[in-house]
């Protein structure tokens, strides 16, 4: 699988942003709130910018936290593709890219975590992303 890269906030113009997931309880898993608190500074952050990342297609993917009262930040996570303004979504190049997103959480969250767990899911639910 490629690597997905942490980059700085891609150019806005000619773009938009297509929402691809939605994750509305990220504390299910304190784990994986902690790590995207490290990854993004959010402590630091907070609500005022996105986290952006570098897919293995080559496309940036916003990654917006949601915070709600009364929970710990980040409380919820939307990922969005940024595309060209007019250019359809490639489903299948953003499946790909979800899963490369998926692992690389996985991987920087560690244990108990796994990415044999991640491929078992995959395997289990028949996503023809995980290639």
């Amino acid at each position: 699988m490629a690597a997905v890269a942490v980059i700085a906030k891609p150019l806005a113009e000619g773009m938009r942003q297509a929402l691809v997931l939605t994750e509305d309880r990220l504390g299910h898993y304190p784990e994986f709130r902690d790590f995207f608190v490290r990854t993004f500074d959010l402590d630091r952050v907070g609500l005022t910018e996105p986290g952006f990342v570098r897919a293995p297609s080559g496309a940036a993917y916003a990654l917006v936290f949601v915070g709600r009262s009364g929970e710990p930040f980040p409380s919820g996570l939307e990922v969005y593709a940024i595309v060209e303004a007019l250019e359809p979504l490639d489903d299948t190049t953003v499946d790909k890219d979800l899963w490369a997103i998926l692992g690389w959480m996985v991987s920087g969250v560690g244990a108990p975590w796994t990415m044999e767990d991640l491929h078992a899911t995959g395997r289990l639910y028949r996503i023809p992303a995980m290639g």
